[in-house]
């Protein structure tokens, strides 16, 4: 099996590793610490990660090329970002 390096397989890591984080130190929002909602959204993070690896598989399974699977995925990055800052 040959490994790929991809876009989302650095969201699918920060994700995994944004969740250990939040699971150890627990999530502080504008300062206020939420010890009782670290493991939700750390939960929360971990199926971010896992849907995001997902999509990873799918975008692989219709794009063989990698020049082309960069491309898409960056594409894919960039618009869930700005669908994300236009709905906040």
């Amino acid at each position: 099996m040959k490994i790929k390096i991809t876009p989302l397989n650095f969201a699918t890591a920060f994700f995994l590793i944004l969740s250990v984080y939040i699971w150890i130190n627990g999530a502080a929002i504008t300062g206020m610490k939420f010890t009782h909602l670290g493991g939700a959204i750390s939960l929360i993070f971990l199926l971010f990660a896992f849907v995001v690896s997902f999509m990873d598989i799918m975008f692989r399974n219709f794009f063989p090329d990698l020049k082309k699977l960069w491309l898409i995925e960056l594409s894919f990055i960039t618009l869930a970002t700005i669908i994300f800052l236009l709905v906040k």
